[in-house]
């Protein structure tokens, strides 16, 4: 009796173009987070370089090319005793709250929110409410806030949840506010001592090489597992 004839295995041409196709869109997603590093990293030396710069003139630095992140030098009047909304939020680990009141900032004609600073939640003390037109110079950084998330709470007993310009404004009787923030870095209430004023840390993270090596892993990875099935689909059976 003699054996079969050996048949040859047919190349697996759906198979090479569907993983061809896989292959290029892990690439794409790789090249994509490489473009996003780059990206990222300019940002925050930007970012960087605007806040080690020295304080100017709020019209002037609103006149930059990219106001955001500079430090600004700003009056308010009556803004130690200027009716103030609440947000919840965390400083160096403590629950409590960010004290947000509306200023036209002398030589602007424009509505600003500023973030007064952070009260934890074990204090109660609060800086009274007083009409006033005291004028009040101050140091501020710049920062954009970008809407809350859709499952941001809804404001409740008179805190919001969530950094909207807008209904922060509406909430305190202002007109509709700039796109950006002044977060206050000297207080505008030292007499209460609770209140810390500060800008919270730029939220940068850059992440894209991480993601980038894990696309580019992927790809290798499915190249090698189709290069092993080749050699084991072609390989002639042992006499």
């Amino acid at each position: 009796m003699t054996d079969a004839p050996h048949v040859r295995a047919r190349f697996p041409v759906l198979v090479t173009l569907f993983l061809a196709l896989c292959v290029a869109v892990l690439v794409g997603l790789g090249l994509w987070q490489v473009e996003r590093l780059q990206w990222k990293a300019g940002l925050i030396d930007r970012a960087e370089r605007a806040a080690a710069l020295a304080p100017s003139p709020l019209a002037d630095v609103l006149a930059a090319s990219e106001p955001e992140f500079r430090k600004a030098l700003v009056v308010c009047r009556g803004l130690a005793t200027a009716p103030f909304a609440e947000l919840q939020s965390i400083h160096d680990g403590q629950p409590g709250s960010r004290l947000i009141s509306a200023c036209v900032p002398e030589g602007t004609g424009q509505t600003f929110l500023v973030d007064r600073g952070f009260v934890p939640d074990t204090m109660a003390a609060r800086p009274r409410v007083l009409v006033s037109t005291m004028p009040l110079a101050l140091v501020v950084e710049l920062r954009r806030s970008p809407p809350p998330g859709p499952m941001t709470p809804a404001p409740a007993n008179g805190r919001f949840f969530g950094r909207d310009n807008a209904a922060l404004a509406t909430a305190l009787g202002a007109a509709a506010p700039s796109e950006f923030t002044l977060f206050a870095l000297t207080s505008p209430n030292p007499e209460l001592t609770a209140l810390t004023a500060s800008a919270p840390p730029a939220a940068f993270s850059n992440n894209h090489l991480g993601y980038a090596l894990t696309w580019f892993g992927l790809a290798l990875a499915l190249v090698a597992f189709y290069v092993a099935g080749l050699i084991r689909r072609f390989r002639k059976p042992a006499p």
